[in-house]
């Protein structure tokens, strides 16, 4: 598995290099945005994922989160010492797969690179193949993974309309976190959960519909169809 780690402290870089390099991954070391867009030629499937550190010398690492995701589809995990969900959201909406906060364990971003690298292009998502679902004003094409409201299209990440898509399928039903988790990161280890709130989040923000995903309280969420 190739990895384009793009980090400006090279004494950092040097060693999550070799624990990477251990666990059987080939690294490229990025030091700043511009390297970074230089090693992902588009419509190159070079790299499995990158490790995106928000804070670089040249560039603000939103922005180039944004300009990889125009670039390439390769799952993007960005690494930053930001911890607020608003932060975090903004960073899903320019196109990020997932997050590590620092100081993070090895462990958990190991966990995190193999659960977005097992989605490729080649891989179908939940109910993929079936016709669209329509709620309310909300339309799901399974087939092309397309989302509109009120019929505006609604740019989602994979894994939001992953969840999405697993959910509306069963409208009113009950879905465990632990369900969720495995469906749609295919991995039952328990610091997604933190990753699924954040998603949750954003769908309800990108789709401007608060209540169509209902927190149901020490168990998990539901999707609320929205009359009309």
């Amino acid at each position: 598995m190739r990895v384009l780690l793009v980090e400006d402290d090279n004494h950092v870089a040097a060693a999550l290099s070799a624990v990477l390099a251990r666990h059987g991954f080939s690294v490229t070391h990025a030091r700043n945005g511009e390297e970074a867009l230089k090693a992902l030629v588009p419509d190159s499937d070079g790299f499995d994922v990158v490790l995106l550190d928000l804070g670089l010398p040249d560039q603000d690492g939103y922005e180039v989160c944004g300009k990889i995701r125009k670039r390439t589809a390769t799952p993007v995990i960005m690494v930053t010492a930001r911890s607020d969900v608003r932060s975090r959201i903004h960073g899903l909406n320019l196109g990020a797969d997932d997050y590590v906060v620092k100081p993070y364990d090895t462990g958990e971003l190991l966990a995190r690179i193999h659960a977005v690298s097992r989605r490729t292009h080649h891989e179908d998502g939940p109910g993929d193949g079936d016709s669209a679902l329509r709620l309310g004003p909300v339309r799901i094409e399974l087939p092309t993974r397309q989302v509109s409201v009120d019929g505006t299209a609604v740019q989602l990440t994979r894994k939001e309309f992953d969840l999405l898509a697993l959910l509306a399928q069963r409208p009113g039903v009950v879905f465990r976190r632990e369900q969720i988790i495995s469906e749609v990161w295919r991995t039952s280890w328990e610091g997604t959960g933190r990753t699924l709130e954040v998603h949750v989040a954003s769908l309800r923000a990108k789709l401007r519909m608060p209540a169509l995903i209902e927190t149901v309280r020490g168990v998990g969420y539901r999707l609320v169809a929205p009359a009309g």
